[in-house]
């Protein structure tokens, strides 16, 4: 089995999301689908497109929830997705943290980062416009000696 996580700039604009999009899709399908797992914390973005990306190749997923308090933090439009993709997952990991803080999102992308094989970052390069941003995720994999497989569409920007 391949334990696979992702991290990921939320917000993007719609054409790079559209590229982004793809581009999971086409790394998820290089994966053999019966030893693909996927491990997420299923943010709207990235976060749930790759999952639904390994659902759809027939992995399966694997959910971290950085804080009791996490679902009630995302946007509401995405409560639904959020909820579908938990109850599809075969395992949560939580960091038992009650506030959904910069702290707590951190604290499940190093629990993420901890279970994967590979992180697959959904990043421009640039550094976290806050605390426990993509870039810090990725700089946390690297001191680990995780590998991380970056996916930016050329030219893209996020706003």
């Amino acid at each position: 089995m391949t334990r696979v996580g992702i991290t990921g700039h939320r917000g993007l604009p719609n054409e790079v999301e559209a590229r982004v999009k793809q581009a999971l899709h086409e790394v998820v399908a290089s994966y053999p689908a019966a030893e693909l797992i996927g491990v997420s914390c299923i943010a709207d973005g990235p976060d749930t497109w790759f999952a639904e990306a390994v659902l759809s190749h027939g992995g399966s997923l694997e959910v971290v929830i950085p804080a009791e308090g996490y679902r009630d933090c995302l946007p509401q439009w995405h409560h639904a997705a959020y909820d579908d993709l938990l109850t599809r997952s075969t395992q949560r990991h939580a960091t038992g943290l009650r506030d959904s803080d910069s702290r707590a999102h951190m604290a499940g992308s190093e629990i993420l980062v901890d279970l994967a094989d590979e992180v697959i970052a959904v990043w421009d390069g640039q550094p976290a416009r806050g605390y426990g941003g993509t870039a810090d995720v990725v700089r946390y994999a690297q001191k680990h000696s995780v590998p991380v497989r970056v996916v930016w569409p050329q030219g893209a920007a996020r706003d």
